[in-house]
């Protein structure tokens, strides 16, 4: 994360709203959370809270997804 004021945050909570509570770590990246952060390391999808592009290979190698 990145260092920002008690004012950003509360800026960011008011136009987050409450449903920004019902995500993992209480931010979304996906959205406005982005603003949070200064650079994400590691898998974005692992990141979101769900290692996505993994997943799918899976899925594809066990014949539950199209390859």
């Amino acid at each position: 994360m990145r260092a920002f004021s008690d004012g950003f945050l509360d800026d960011y909570m008011s136009r987050a709203g409450e449903d920004v509570l019902r995500s993992v770590g209480a931010y979304q990246l996906e959205g406005l959370g982005a603003q949070l952060f200064e650079r994400v390391e590691g898998d974005y999808f692992s990141v979101l809270g769900l290692p996505l592009l993994p997943l799918l290979a899976f899925l594809r190698e066990h014949g539950i997804a199209r390859p």
